[in-house]
């Protein structure tokens, strides 16, 4: 919300004071300036004439003495914003960068436009626009700037939705079993846990050929 504080000396017209608003909110690049700042009674308010934009500033501050004032009040009403005032006391407790030791002696307050502007915008308020002035007017105007975002960041990538994620594959079945009656019955593999391979038998040695004397021997007894 911007808020636009307004001091002025008596006598000021509400002419004066819009012309001094618009080209404050100009000068700071603020945009609606040209659309609101110095509007007619019919083009006024939020709810202008034709989708004229709404005003760029919510608010009107002064101090309490200034309330009577028909040029501020008279700006206000033009803009369709409300008019708030303060006491001299309270605007004097709000620190401001450009205090005036004669508006001090004249309204009992070192700053009039500069800090309404910023109590009316809200805590945590700046200023946006400092104090500007013509031959019977001050203006300054107060909000709250947007806060850029931390260099580095980056914003973190949205999660797949479900139509989007690919289908899991489904797993491999499991090897059947081997028919173990089909087996090598000398595979380790297959073989039954408890039972060993017959061992084959061992060949026996061959007999010995008789000696010369034995053979003519068994020969003339007519033996094989």
């Amino acid at each position: 919300m911007l808020a636009a504080g307004v001091g002025a000396r008596a006598g000021v017209t509400a002419d004066e004071v819009l012309a001094l608003l618009r080209e404050a909110l100009e000068t700071a690049g603020i945009a609606g300036a040209a659309d609101t700042a110095g509007a007619g009674p019919a083009e006024a308010g939020p709810a202008g004439a034709a989708g004229r934009r709404g005003p760029a500033v919510a608010v009107l501050a002064t101090a309490e003495a200034k309330a009577g004032e028909p040029g501020i009040a008279g700006a206000a009403a033009r803009l369709g914003v409300p008019l708030v005032t303060y006491p001299a006391a309270e605007l004097a407790a709000v620190d401001v960068p450009h205090p005036s030791p004669t508006v001090l002696g004249a309204t009992g307050t070192p700053s009039v436009a500069e800090a309404a502007a910023l109590l009316a915008a809200g805590p945590g308020a700046v200023l946006l626009v400092p104090k500007s002035a013509s031959s019977r007017a001050t203006v300054a105007v107060a909000g709250h700037p947007a806060v850029p975002e931390p260099p580095g960041t980056t914003s973190r990538a949205p999660a797949p939705c479900a139509a989007n994620r690919q289908p899991l594959m489904p797993a491999a079945p499991a090897p059947a079993p081997a028919d173990p009656h089909s087996a090598d019955p000398h595979s380790t593999a297959l073989r039954p846990a408890g039972r060993r391979p017959a061992a084959p038998r061992p060949a026996g040695p061959a007999p010995a050929p008789p000696e010369p004397g034995q053979a003519r021997t068994r020969q003339k007894a007519g033996l094989p």
